[in-house]
């Protein structure tokens, strides 16, 4: 089975989840981020995928307050995306706790930023996200709101070329549907990497997607990012946690099971 890693979007300080991206249709679950990962964290996630929607749209960076807390309080890794376009803010993330950096629009207008970041922190702290919409392949960069002109498959090569070993591949079209993940797209990226691993992200909504997910392991796929299926309770496992009442569950009592 992939590692499923829970997400969790900040804007302007509260948990949320957007519908294909778009900034305009927006469902939030929690105003405490820091609770909501210590939800996760008791439910025994093993790592945490954080996005800052406002610094991915370039509005400012006043929620990794809240983001270096949730680094204080958890004992797992937790990587950042959104608005990290500099050495300065790489560093600065990682010195707040995060265990490594995504970086999006960054690495699309500027690869070589890539390269010099990935040789100063190490492919295992910097890792370039590819977002993109089934049907065109083109990668999409400032929170997802503009075009690049860039193939995300061309894009991917040229960053493992670059050093990168872990790309985080999105499909926007089906981010926060449900309706499934584009198991094609993964497999045509994957087939073009020799050495870099995928984390797939959009569309799962339940059980089965993870199996089918789990099929593309020979193609470099070795993790998945879910976030509303989760936030739906969509799995029965998660019945054993509580979850109805979430005001009931003691936040600072961690699995003890071993993390990989």
């Amino acid at each position: 089975m992939p590692l499923v890693i829970p997400a969790i979007d900040i804007r302007d300080g509260r948990c949320v989840r957007l519908h294909q991206g778009d900034y305009d249709n927006e469902t939030v679950y929690f105003e405490d981020p820091v609770k909501m990962a210590k939800l996760w964290r008791v439910q025994n996630a093993q790592t945490l995928h954080v996005v800052d929607l406002d610094a991915a749209r370039g509005e400012g960076e006043h929620n990794r307050d809240v983001i270096g807390k949730m680094c204080d309080a958890l004992d797992i890794p937790i990587q950042l995306g959104g608005g990290i376009r500099s050495m300065d803010q790489i560093e600065a993330a990682l010195d707040r706790g995060v265990y490594r950096v995504i970086l999006g629009t960054a690495a699309v207008r500027n690869p070589d930023f890539v390269e010099r970041a990935v040789e100063q922190f190490s492919a295992q702290r910097v890792v370039v996200s590819i977002d993109a919409r089934d049907g065109d392949g083109e990668v999409r960069v400032q929170g997802w709101t503009e075009g690049s002109g860039l193939d995300a498959v061309a894009f991917a090569k040229d960053m493992e070329q670059r050093g990168v070993r872990r790309l985080v591949y999105t499909d926007i079209s089906r981010d926060g549907t449900m309706d499934g993940p584009n198991i094609q797209a993964y497999r045509t990226l994957g087939r073009q990497l020799a050495h870099a691993k995928i984390t797939a992200s959009g569309g799962v909504g339940e059980h089965d997607d993870l199996l089918d997910i789990q099929t593309l392991q020979p193609y470099g796929v070795d993790s998945v990012i879910v976030g509303t299926a989760l936030y739906e309770n969509r799995f029965p496992c998660q019945q054993f946690w509580a979850w109805q009442d979430k005001d009931a569950v003691d936040l600072d009592t961690f699995s003890t099971a071993s993390l990989r």
